[in-house]
C-alpha cells in the first residue's frame, strides 16, 4: 500500500538502537564485541603483570640464537648452527608437507572407499565397512606407531642391497624401499628448465579448462565429448615438445648404494612415509563415510533417469551423482582436512620433526620460553586452519546450487 503524500519515516534517534528491530541486532553485536575486546585486553594485561612480578617478560629474541640441534628431514638448508627461527621454518615446511600429501592421499582413499561401500558386491562392500570401522575406532596415534613398526620390520635395510646376489633389489634401478626410508630419483633443473615448468603448468590449466568445457557441453546440449585421451595428450605433448626444444634442460640423479647407505636422489625418511600413510588411511576412513552419506543423499531417481538415457554406470557416478553429492560432502570434508593437519602434531612419536617437534619441543625446552613458543604454535595452526577453510569454502561456493 502506498504511503500518503508527504509522509516520511521517523527521524533517527538513539532510542531506536534498542527499540527498533532494524538496529537492535547491530547494537547487541557491537556491545558483545566491546566486551570481548575488554576481556582479551584484561587477560593480556593480567598476564604481563604476573610475568613482571616474577621478573619475566615476553620476548622473541631467542629466535635469533643458534639452535644447536639437527633436524633429520628438511626441505631447505639447515645446520645445527642455524637459528631457532630457521629451525621453526623447517618445522613449518615439514608440517605443510605432511598436511598436503596427507590431504591428497586421504581424499583418494576416502572417495574410493566411500564408493565401494555402496557396491553391489557384498564382499567388497563389507571389506570397506570393516576398514572404515577399524580405522575410525582406534586412536590415530596407535595407527602411527603400528604402521611405523611395520615399515621398519617389513622393509629391508640398505645392506640387503649389497653383494652379487642381494636379498633386495631396486625397483627399475631407480627406487629403493628400505627400513630407513624410500630413495627416489631427484630432478636436476638446469638452464631453460623454467620453460618446461611453465609448459607443464599451462597443460594442467588446459586439461581443467577442456574438462569443464566438456561438462558444460554435456549439460547444456547433451553432447558427450571424449575426455580421457585429450587429457592425456594435453598432459604429455606440450611438456615433451618444449622439453626437447629447450635442449632437455631437466636431468635426473639416481640414488646409488655407496658404503652402508644410499647416496644421491631424494630421501624420504621412514618416519615421513609412516606418518603420511597413517594419517591418510585414518582420515580416509572418515572421508569415506562423508562420501557414502553424500551419495546416498542423492535421489535414486537421478541414477535411474541417467541409466534410462543409456549412460554407463561410471558415467552416471562421475557426471550425475558425484557433482551433486559434492554439495553434501565438501562441508564435512573441510573438517577432516583440518583434523589431519592438527593430527600431524603427533609426528614426534615417530621422530618426524614438524613445527611441534622443533618450536614446541626442542626449542621450547632449550630456551624455556614456553609462553612465546606456545603462542607461535597457536598462531601457526590458526592461520593454517583458516587458510584451508577459506580455500575449501571458495570451492564449496562454486559447486553449490545457484539460486535466482
Amino acid at each position: 500500500m502506498d504511503l500518503p503524500n508527504g509522509s516520511s519515516e521517523a527521524p533517527f534517534s538513539f532510542s531506536m538502537l534498542v527499540n527498533d528491530k532494524r538496529y537492535r541486532g547491530y547494537t547487541f553485536q557491537f556491545i558483545a564485541l566491546l566486551l570481548l575486546i575488554f576481556a582479551m585486553a584484561y587477560l593480556g594485561w593480567n598476564l604481563t603483570q604476573n610475568l613482571a612480578a616474577k621478573g619475566l617478560n615476553i620476548s622473541y629474541q631467542f629466535l635469533r640464537v643458534p639452535a644447536g640441534y639437527d633436524i633429520n628431514q628438511r626441505l631447505i638448508e639447515y645446520t645445527s648452527q642455524s637459528t631457532h627461527l630457521r629451525a621453526s621454518i623447517v618445522g613449518v615446511l615439514n608440517t605443510l608437507l605432511i598436511a598436503f600429501l596427507g590431504c591428497i592421499m586421504a581424499t583418494v582413499i576416502g572417495v574410493f572407499a566411500g564408493i565401494l561401500r555402496l557396491s553391489n558386491n557384498w564382499i567388497v562392500a563389507k571389506l570397506m565397512a570393516i576398514y572404515v570401522e577399524i580405522f575410525r575406532n582406534v586412536p590415530v596415534l596407535i595407527w602411527i606407531l603400528i604402521i611405523s613398526g611395520i615399515f621398519i620390520v617389513a622393509l629391508p635395510q640398505p645392506r640387503s642391497f649389497r653383494g652379487e646376489n642381494p636379498e633386495a633389489t631396486m625397483l627399475w634401478d631407480a627406487f629403493a624401499f628400505t627400513g630407513r626410508g624410500i630413495y627416489a630419483p631427484k630432478p636436476l633443473f638446469n638452464e631453460g628448465s623454467s620453460f618446461v615448468i611453465v609448459a607443464f603448468l599451462l597443460s594442467l590449466a588446459a586439461i581443467f579448462a577442456y574438462r569443464r568445457y566438456a561438462r558444460e557441453k554435456l549439460y547444456s546440449e547433451g553432447v558427450l565429448l571424449p575426455t580421457r585421451w585429450p587429457s592425456i595428450a594435453l598432459f604429455f605433448v606440450p611438456t615433451v615438445v618444449v622439453f626437447f626444444i629447450a635442449g632437455s634442460p631437466i636431468g635426473v640423479e639416481y640414488p646409488e648404494l655407496k658404503g652402508f647407505n644410499f647416496k644421491g636422489g631424494i630421501w624420504a625418511r621412514g618416519s615421513l612415509i609412516a606418518l603420511w600413510f597413517a594419517l591418510s588411511i585414518y582420515t580416509g576412513a572418515f572421508i569415506a563415510e562423508n562420501v557414502r552419506a553424500g551419495i546416498q543423499a542423492i535421489s535414486k531417481g537421478q541414477t535411474e533417469a541417467a541409466a534410462a538415457l543409456g549412460m554407463r554406470p561410471n558415467f552416471v557416478m562421475n557426471l550425475v551423482v558425484l557433482p551433486q553429492a559434492l554439495r553434501v560432502i565438501i562441508p564435512p570434508l573441510i573438517s577432516q582436512y583440518l583434523n589431519l593437519t592438527k593430527n600431524s602434531s603427533l609426528a614426534i612419536a615417530v621422530g618426524y620433526m614438524d613445527i611441534t617437534g622443533t618450536l614446541g619441543g626442542i626449542t621450547l625446552n632449550q630456551t624455556g620460553r614456553a609462553i612465546e613458543a606456545v603462542l607461535l604454535l597457536m598462531l601457526f595452526y590458526l592461520i593454517i586452519s583458516l587458510s584451508i577453510s577459506a580455500v575449501m569454502n571458495v570451492y564449496n561456493n562454486s559447486v553449490k546450487i545457484k539460486e535466482r
